[in-house]
């Protein structure tokens, strides 16, 4: 592969991480996420998997060291995990680490052929072990299915972080719990504040709790340590005692992480985007097929360009979301 200048944004922020969506589609209908009705992109509009592998690989060649597949759901499409291992191959020779995020429901099957990939570390996203509850989050989903996922990850000799978002009046009670489940299973937990993204069923407001106050609450029962270990993302880190797990905070409204930012965010029609939180977006796929590798490297560098400083993400009763498209769309 050619190589070309570092990826450097006009703050003077260097772009290491790129996350891709590799669908839009989910198999659970999570309230905080999606609408319960909604509208997928035609299987004609989504970039194919060369294409995907060849601007992920141009990201490679101009520094990127950490690659990150997600969607919606990455292990509906078909061909993810050939994509996984193309990628996978890159590792040790360029990019440091391929992660995985995803909702666990097909993990009992992909586990194992993940590892194979290449993949070491998968974060899978779990609201409530609780039966009926984890439905009422997913409208549909079966918690056992995700666990069972888990354990084979687990088995598959895969990392595991537990993703979860906060929900006030849903599952607070459940996250102390989670987190002494996890150490229990020597998996590492993230805690996420719900995000403005995309019209919902409900009012997010609603649903809103500060991870401070959260984290002040485990402080009283979890022995946490300060870590300065990264992943590469946003999150902030603590030690749980002596157990090895770590304790993650994303926190995009209560502790702003934008200074630091070095992702960008590849959706699975093509569109580059440089923050979670503004419209500002790139189409990669048409340069690539206008123009092959030279245009695509223009349009990345475009995209470097309108990079913002920060989100504008608030969330208050009745306020529009920060921007229009769900999280699907964009890629976690």
């Amino acid at each position: 592969m050619a190589s070309s200048p570092a990826l450097i944004d006009r703050h003077g922020r260097t772009i290491s991480y790129l996350r891709v969506s590799v669908t839009d589609r989910c198999d659970l209908r999570c309230r905080y996420c999606m609408a319960e009705e909604m509208t997928f992109l035609p299987k004609s509009a989504l970039l194919a998997l060369e294409e995907i592998a060849i601007i992920a690989e141009r990201f490679i060649a101009r520094g990127v060291t950490k690659i990150r597949l997600s969607g919606g759901e990455p292990l509906v499409r078909r061909d993810a995990i050939d994509l996984a291992r193309r990628l996978g191959g890159h590792v040790g020779h360029g990019l440091d680490e391929l992660t995985m995020t995803t909702n666990g429901t097909r993990l009992v099957q992909h586990a194992e052929a993940l590892r194979d990939a290449g993949i070491r570390r998968v974060n899978v996203s779990l609201d409530s072990r609780d039966p009926e509850r984890f439905h009422y989050i997913t409208r549909h989903g079966d918690v056992d299915q995700v666990l069972g996922g888990i354990a084979a990850a687990k088995a598959a000799g895969l990392a595991v972080k537990i993703n979860m978002v906060a929900l006030k009046g849903l599952n607070a009670d459940e996250i102390a719990p989670m987190l002494a489940w996890c150490v229990e299973q020597r998996h590492d937990l993230s805690l996420i504040e719900t995000m403005p993204l995309g019209a919902i069923d409900e009012d997010r407001a609603d649903r809103f709790l500060p991870l401070t106050e959260v984290f002040a609450a485990l402080a009283n029962q979890f022995d946490l340590t300060r870590d300065t270990h990264t992943s590469g993302g946003p999150a902030r880190y603590w030690r749980v005692g002596d157990s090895g797990t770590r304790l993650g905070l994303i926190s995009p409204l209560t502790a702003n992480f934008c200074d630091g930012c070095n992702r960008v965010r590849l959706t699975t029609e093509g569109r580059l985007y440089s923050c979670l939180g503004h419209d500002d977006q790139v189409d990669l796929k048409a340069a690539l097929r206008s123009g092959g590798v030279a245009e695509l490297d223009k349009a990345i560098d475009n995209a470097l360009a309108i990079k913002p400083a920060r989100h504008d993400f608030r969330i208050a009763a009745g306020a529009e979301p920060a921007v229009a498209r769900h999280m699907n769309v964009t890629g976690g």
